[in-house]
């Protein structure tokens, strides 16, 4: 399992308790040429803020296989509830 997965649970909860899972899941799945600009974007700020999530986020994001997992994750129904 990747490291960054382990705050997959953590983000899809916070993204379900501001109702943003299904417009984050959508921006996943159809922006992965956006996603490696964001993922850049992160490792760029690092040099201001250093966070082992911002990190993780990053590797999310700059791996499409990942970006798609995490964007399943928030659609299905198991942490739904």
């Amino acid at each position: 399992m990747k490291s960054s997965r382990k705050y997959w649970l953590r983000w899809a909860e916070t993204l379900r308790r501001y109702q943003l899972h299904e417009l984050t899941a959508s921006l996943l799945e159809a922006g992965s040429p956006f996603s490696l600009l964001g993922a850049q974007a992160l490792y760029f700020g690092r040099g201001f803020i250093e966070s082992d999530q911002l990190t993780a986020l990053a590797e999310t994001l700059e791996e499409e296989d990942e970006a798609r997992a995490f964007a399943f994750l928030l659609t299905s129904e198991k942490i739904a509830q």
